[in-house]
């Protein structure tokens, strides 16, 4: 989203920053400060910051009190990065000659400090001078909005537009504060007027390609990112933007590799980098040692570029009461939530703390549910990685957990700075985070068996039986009976993102559908809201000679709709290397048995996992031929089927995976185990600390780097 524009002015005569690049810089006669200013002015508007600099300090010489030279050296001081120098420039040089100018541009410096209440104060300092001042009624809003009041900010950027209809930035900052106030809609309307105003601002056709994308629209939030990025080719937010939607139309490649330019114009862009890695993860042709070398540079440039945080004075006692510490952005109706919710509610108070860092405001009933179980609940949305760790280390937690790995909203930027003594990764991914100050990843032996603990910067600690414990569903959808019946032609089914179905998942299913006559595939996931991505499904299955009658594809739905269309599936079919998660246990919970394939590393595993702790270990495929034949089989074995949806709901309910009260007390005692060998550490005489000889599963493992064979 925008931030506002810097708007500049002299007080007199027809000098401007308004990024408009006049004639060539005049030549400078001596010691006349109006054609120095005139020539400072010139230099500064194409990037020749030395020689502005140079023209303005010597401005000052002659005249120290010169209020426009004192200004725009503070201007371009934090131009060029020096925010405290330039904003005490310009607060000088409003002290010289107060004006609403000057006064709008220190609320844009002050921004750019993320002092919003400053900036707020200066903005409307500037309009008490100059009510009819457009801009800084814009800036106002935009400003307003990020300091969380978007009502606000949304009568300010109106005022903005009455006063000059044609400023486009108001438009911008107008959409922007509709979208937080839930006007997708009015926004995106917003949006295109900017556009008919200043076709050449990357900004509107990037939220315009924001919105497009909330909405499913992939192949249009492309085309608005491409815009964008044909006038900002330099700007990497906006190649991780166009990453998204490519990967949402199952471009693959195309994605990785707008996600490789991101990184490279950012090397230190934490969301593109999660994105890039997320996205390798899935890809059966990236090697696991390509997927580990890369996880290890975004933990190397993370690591690099965070300043440690200091718990020297953190006590490290054993068996005390633990404060827990969980950060995640999912805490609200999603698989993280769902899979937390019945494992707090039996944790044991007097063994563990909880607390909660929420890195999204999303508030819905499943957070209501949650936000009990924690002690405190903290919005860390709007805080920078720096203040985020403070806070943390503030509130004395002793083991931190993360629980989104490299998926959205996560924040492990803060996680490389150490702010809690013991730090653990969990539920959320199912990978590494290469980030070596995360000390453990907690697993189960199905997920992460010991030989492939090599393919983890983290240690594996191990739960004893399933390291997910499923919350189930709050309203009752009965299985019903086999679609199929005893004669009916089988339906396969899949709910899972689509990123999941890469050109060898389509290729397996397809000889599926050719090995089980009459077969049938639905497909149910959002990215098939979107009409054009419908149409490459389509294309994809027919390449292998499956027709389109045979695909039946989806859009998403409320979650019990989305349950409810599991009454239409006989048989789930779990993609590879990137297995389902939630979408495989809750088809089970509906009767619908997966089917789903070995594989060699964590992610590929979780299907494995969930299968086995149901207690279902014949549906695990060793291999492509395996899938196929037991797909056949599984398909005319009728009445097996039949029984199996009928009981599958209670063996599930009765397993591991949904005994909440057991789960929680094995989560307790790794939370336990963890801390006390971090305080066996901090307390050894030779020195050995947790990062270089850590625990998994009671078993001490020595080592200073990991590497894949």
């Amino acid at each position: 989203m925008q931030a506002p524009a810097d708007h500049a002015s002299t007080t007199s005569g027809d000098v401007r920053m308004d990024g408009t690049l006049h004639a060539p810089p005049p030549a400078v006669p001596a010691f006349d400060p109006a054609a120095a200013l005139q020539a400072a002015f010139a230099h500064h508007q194409t990037g020749r910051m030395g020689e502005a600099a140079e023209l303005y300090k010597l401005i000052l010489q002659h005249d120290d009190t010169h209020a426009d030279a004192l200004h725009f050296l503070g201007v371009l001081a934090c131009d060029v990065g020096d925010l405290p120098a330039g904003i005490d420039l310009i607060e000088k040089s409003i002290q010289l000659h107060p004006n609403a100018i000057y006064l709008n541009n220190l609320g844009n410096m002050r921004g750019r400090a993320r002092d919003q209440q400053g900036a707020i104060a200066a903005y409307r300092a500037a309009l008490s001078l100059a009510p009819g001042y457009a801009q800084a009624h814009s800036n106002l809003g935009h400003t307003l909005r990020e300091a969380g009041d978007p009502t606000a900010a949304l009568a300010s950027c109106e005022q903005a537009i009455r006063l000059e209809p044609g400023l486009a930035q108001a438009w911008i900052n107008f959409g922007n504060a509709l979208l937080d106030l839930g006007s997708d809609e009015g926004a995106l309307d917003s949006y295109m007027k900017a556009i008919a105003l200043n076709p050449n601002d990357a900004n509107a056709h990037n939220n315009v390609g924001n919105i497009l994308e909330k909405y499913g629209r992939a192949a249009g939030a492309a085309d608005a990112y491409q815009r964008a990025l044909a006038l900002e080719p330099m700007r990497a937010s906006l190649h991780n933007n166009l990453g998204n939607v490519l990967r949402d139309q199952g471009l693959t490649e195309e994605a990785t590799e707008s996600y490789r330019r991101a990184v490279e114009l950012d090397p230190g862009f934490a969301q593109a980098h999660s994105n890039l890695l997320l996205l390798v993860n899935t890809r059966p042709d990236v090697s696991l040692r390509e997927q580990f070398d890369e996880a290890r540079a975004f933990g190397e440039q993370q690591s690099a570029r965070a300043q440690r945080i200091d718990h020297t004075a953190h006590v490290a006692t054993e068996g005390k009461r633990l404060r827990v510490g969980f950060v995640s952005g999912d805490l609200n109706s999603h698989p993280v939530g769902f899979f937390l919710e019945s494992v707090l509610g039996h944790l044991d108070r007097e063994r563990i703390e909880l607390i909660a860092y929420a890195t999204r405001k999303r508030d819905d009933a499943v957070s209501q549910r949650l936000m009990p179980h924690f002690s405190a609940w903290h919005d860390v949305s709007r805080l920078d990685d720096e203040a985020c760790a403070c806070r943390i280390r503030d509130d004395a937690i002793d083991v931190l957990v993360d629980l989104s790995g490299h998926t959205n909203h996560n924040r492990l930027p803060v996680f490389a700075r150490k702010p809690a003594p013991v730090q653990a990764t969990w539920l959320g991914y199912f990978a590494t985070t290469g980030l070596a100050s995360i000390d453990y990843v907690i697993a189960d032996r199905h997920v992460l068996p010991l030989e492939e603990a090599s393919q983890f910067v983290e240690a594996p600690w191990h739960l004893p039986d399933s390291y997910l414990c499923f919350t189930p569903p709050p309203f009752a959808i009965d299985a019903g009976p086999l679609p199929a019946g005893e004669h009916g032609a089988i339906t396969f089914g899949c709910f899972n993102h689509l990123v999941k179905l890469n050109d060898a998942v389509v290729a397996l299913w397809s000889r599926v559908l050719d090995a089980v006559p009459a077969s049938r595939l639905l497909l149910k996931t959002r990215q098939l809201d979107d009409p054009a991505v419908r149409h490459a499904t389509l294309a994809r299955f027919d390449a292998h000679g499956i027709d389109a009658a045979r695909l039946l594809l989806e859009g998403q739905s409320p979650r019990d709709e989305l349950l409810a269309a599991y009454q239409r599936v006989d048989i789930a079919l779990d993609p590879f290397p990137y297995a389902g998660g939630t979408t495989s246990v809750e088809a089970l919970w509906m009767g619908v048995p997966v089917l789903t394939r070995r594989g060699e590393r964590f992610l590929s595993h979780v299907g494995e996992s969930i299968v086995s702790t149901a207690g279902l270990p014949g549906w695990i495929a060793a291999d492509d031929d395996d899938y196929v034949a037991k797909a056949v089989r599984f398909s005319e074995q009728r009445n097996e089927l039949a029984t199996l949806r009928s009981t599958l709901r209670e063996r599930l309910l009765a397993s591991p995976l949904c005994d909440a009260p057991r789960f929680a007390r094995h989560l307790e005692d790794a939370f336990h185990g963890m801390w006390a060998h971090h305080v066996a550490c901090h307390h050894a005489s030779n020195g050995r600390s947790a990062q270089t000889d850590r625990l998994s599963s009671g078993d001490a493992r020595h080592r200073v780097e990991r590497n894949i064979a």
